[in-house]
């Protein structure tokens, strides 16, 4: 393809420092990208629309005399975004934003890529708030990515076209993640995520605690923040193991990977949530598995399309303090074990995960929908 494709990425709000996945995209993939992210649609902190007095004040009075609603002028926003950056598509991150983006991508005549990533596939409250928006957007939108194939299936039954439906897992940089050595490492688990019920931080706390009870020098480290941080903070010095337990925060990729090289194992103990609300691909256990650690995880989602039981690491059931405690206590007592598992998983995730592999996947589902693949054909 001659012209290099120009691609606006849509987001609601400036990605959170876990999401990785939304932020890789302008760095990554290799077109012409422009974030325009906020309520407000803006591109580097600047609204699209101009923010003076008398902008504003024609703009309310056009608004008032056609008895147009409020939210029309976000869709000028981003009509004015498609046609200064000369979009050939944009591209929705989460479904939300892929409602709110559809009315623009119409009028301007440009083609609409969604990409689901977790809550929007599966919160109960988000499918009811936007469930005959969704119906729109799945009748209009070119295609609909989802990072696992269990999430393909959830969309699928949602009414997503399978003929517009496609799987674009999670890429990694394997060369910033790397170096682990966990057959060398001390007895550490580690643990990356939000602490929010889907996530289960309390079930790794105690899963940690049973596979421990006798391993004094063994530690527990996690990374991240949310709701339920001092409530499992609590829960360590209630379980006994308060001391050999250290909550970092939400932290930058670099210590992420620098805690990563450190450890012997990564723990992830992943649920159903009592809300609907799912992982799709996360994110951390594919970083994990970049820098050489094997996986404890659970069953869950698209965990088992990434984690091969028994080579990159061990799965267990959701809710199963005693399986993941069993599998923890198996890999923290054999260095061999750990060096084995990891370095097979490494191999997995270059082969197959690495950020190489899935932006191209991405770029060609981008170009297959955009308007340039027309005008060349």
């Amino acid at each position: 393809m001659s012209h290099r494709l120009h691609v606006c990425q849509v987001l609601l709000k400036p990605p959170e420092l876990s999401e990785t996945f939304i932020s890789a995209v302008p760095r990554y993939l290799a077109a012409n990208v422009t974030v325009v992210d906020s309520w407000i649609p803006q591109v580097g902190g600047v609204p699209v629309l101009s923010n003076h007095l008398p902008a504003r004040v024609w703009r309310r009075a056009r608004r008032s005399l056609a008895r147009q609603p409020w939210e029309r002028e976000i869709t000028l926003g981003y009509e004015a975004a498609f046609r200064r950056f000369r979009a050939d598509v944009a591209l929705a991150e989460f479904g939300p934003a892929g409602t709110r983006v559809l009315d623009a991508c119409t009028g301007q005549q440009v083609p609409l890529v969604v990409r689901f990533h977790g809550y929007d596939a599966y919160f109960r409250g988000t499918l009811e708030e936007h469930g005959e928006a969704y119906r729109r957007l799945f009748a209009s939108a070119r295609a609909v990515i989802a990072p696992s194939r269990a999430m393909v299936a959830q969309l699928q039954g949602l009414g997503a076209p399978s003929a517009k439906t496609h799987c674009v897992p999670y890429g990694i940089d394997c060369e910033t993640f790397s170096g682990a050595c966990p057959g060398k490492a001390t007895r550490t688990v580690l643990a990356v995520g939000r602490f929010v019920e889907k996530k289960a931080p309390h079930l790794t706390l105690l899963a940690f605690r049973d596979a421990t009870r006798d391993l004094p020098d063994a530690r527990l480290r996690f990374i991240g923040d949310g709701r339920l941080l001092d409530a499992c903070r609590d829960l360590a010095i209630a379980i006994g193991i308060g001391d050999r337990v250290v909550f970092l925060g939400a932290q930058p990729p670099d210590v992420v990977q620098r805690e990563m090289r450190s450890a012997r194992v990564f723990a992830q103990h992943s649920v159903l949530a009592s809300s609907g609300d799912s992982e799709g691909l996360p994110v951390s256990i594919l970083e994990a598995g970049a820098a050489g650690l094997p996986v404890v995880a659970t069953r869950h989602a698209g965990i088992p399309e990434m984690v091969r039981e028994g080579l990159d690491g061990y799965l267990v059931d959701e809710r199963d303090v005693a399986g993941m405690s069993a599998a923890l206590r198996e890999i923290l007592e054999s260095a061999d074990l750990a060096q084995r598992m990891g370095a097979q998983f490494q191999a997995r995730v270059r082969t197959e995960f690495s950020i190489e592999i899935t932006m191209s996947r991405l770029l060609s589902v981008l170009e297959m929908a955009s308007n340039l693949v027309e005008r060349e054909a």
